[in-house]
């Protein structure tokens, strides 16, 4: 990542969150790259709802896995969510709220600036 990551709003990307420590690269920002398959670019703030509809479709977010270094979510938290399981999500009418300066503009090749902005 040799320039500034951009945000959805066009400005350079801010944190998401160190506590718990988010990302692809877990640097606390939804940076991305090809390498990051789930392109985990959308900063949401997890609810009870996305994170049962996330279980649902095989994706546990909420058990502790210490080997990826992951403590596991709590309704509150905020996570650097795949693309595509936002868009899930906002579809099935259980997204979580996004925030707009710490999703990256990659973000807008999988869902509208208007879906997003309607979660903010």
């Amino acid at each position: 990542m040799s320039q500034e990551a951009l945000n959805v709003l066009g400005t350079p990307l801010v944190p998401c969150s160190y506590d718990p420590l988010t990302g692809y690269y877990r640097d606390g920002c939804c940076n991305t790259d090809e390498h990051d398959q789930g392109s985990h670019v959308v900063c949401a703030k997890v609810t009870p709802e996305f994170l049962a509809f996330s279980l649902s479709r095989g994706n546990d977010l909420i058990t502790p896995r210490p080997d990826y270094r992951f403590a596991g979510l709590k309704p509150g938290d905020r996570w650097c969510l795949c693309a595509l399981r936002w868009r899930e999500a906002f579809e099935a009418g259980v997204a979580p709220r996004v925030v707009l300066d710490s999703t990256h503009v990659k973000a807008l090749e999988f869902v509208t600036l208007e879906q997003l902005q309607s979660c903010a």
